[in-house]
């Protein structure tokens, strides 16, 4: 975790902020930052059936920018997980800040990389390319009255349908996280893609529902 602190402490402009270590946090700002959806917690059944709770919260922090639009996760599934994010579409520029802050951590400590399954994480489904490009986008008609068509659409363009609170959840306000369902032999430019196209058909057929 010292090396990520280390990264985490030189980013700079937009990327800029503060490393908070579980171990030792306050309660005010634990407390903060679960109500503000930003903070993981113990107790994931399946993150304790594969031992990935042991000695919590010993190496593990979260890091945030000032806008909060730009987020890492140390030791909670993975050894790193970062997100970057902005309300509205600009996919551009969160694309843009994702790789600017890849970029910067690299300069600090290198990702496990293999030469055949990419990027190595403990979830065996990240493997590749690791990346996982979602929007949070309201289709009330879509998702009620022509499921069927949604799942199609999401087959044919490799993306999947998820609740807005993460894997294995429901929605009952119309409201989904769509993102790519592939990892492996696509670039992460690609994946993005994916994103977008399943997105951009989804939006067309709720407007015809």
């Amino acid at each position: 975790m010292a090396k990520v602190k280390t990264a985490c402490e030189t980013f700079s402009d937009d990327l800029a902020g503060t490393f908070y270590p579980l171990d030792g946090m306050s309660k005010e700002t634990q407390t903060q930052l679960i109500d503000d959806h930003y903070l993981f917690k113990e107790g994931d059944r399946f993150l304790a059936a594969c031992n990935l709770n042991r000695d919590w919260p010993s190496g593990r922090g979260i890091f945030h920018n000032a806008e909060k639009s730009f987020l890492i996760w140390c030791n909670e599934e993975d050894q790193l997980r970062i997100i970057a994010m902005e309300k509205g579409c600009g996919i551009a520029r969160v694309f843009d800040r994702l790789c600017r802050a890849c970029k910067h951590i690299e300069t600090v400590c290198s990702f496990a990389h293999d030469d055949h399954l990419g990027y190595i994480t403990s979830c065996p489904t990240n493997l590749g390319t690791a990346m996982r490009a979602s929007v949070h986008i309201k289709l009330p008609k879509l998702g009620k009255q022509n499921p069927k068509k949604h799942q199609e659409i999401a087959d044919k363009y490799y993306v999947q349908i998820r609740g807005i609170h993460g894997e294995h959840t429901e929605t009952d306000d119309g409201i989904y996280d769509i993102s790519n369902k592939r990892r492996l032999g696509k670039s992460e430019k690609g994946l993005v893609q994916d994103m977008i196209d399943g997105v951009q058909a989804m939006i067309a057929a709720e407007k015809e529902c």
